[in-house]
């Protein structure tokens, strides 16, 4: 438990750390697939990266407490004939 903890926030401080794209301000060379700025296919690519990073926090880290009590909270379905 904590080393999984551990790991997803090491995780989220790297994608931090990595959306500080500090090294593509000035430079729009070279230009991926002859036609992309090296900055904006490096924001894409850092755009996949969070969502996987996202998909990963909700998989292992998502409480499920949350979910039983808004199943607990919601009333039952109506009967509609």
């Amino acid at each position: 438990m904590i080393l999984k903890r551990l790991l997803l926030t090491s995780l989220v401080l790297l994608v931090f750390a990595l959306h500080q794209d500090f090294w593509h301000w000035r430079v729009a060379h070279p230009l991926a697939f002859g036609f992309l700025p090296i900055g904006l296919s490096y924001h894409a690519g850092y755009t996949l990266l969070a969502a996987l990073v996202m998909t990963l926090l909700v998989r292992f880290a998502w409480p499920s407490r949350l979910e039983q009590q808004a199943e607990q909270d919601q009333p039952p379905p109506e009967d509609r004939r």
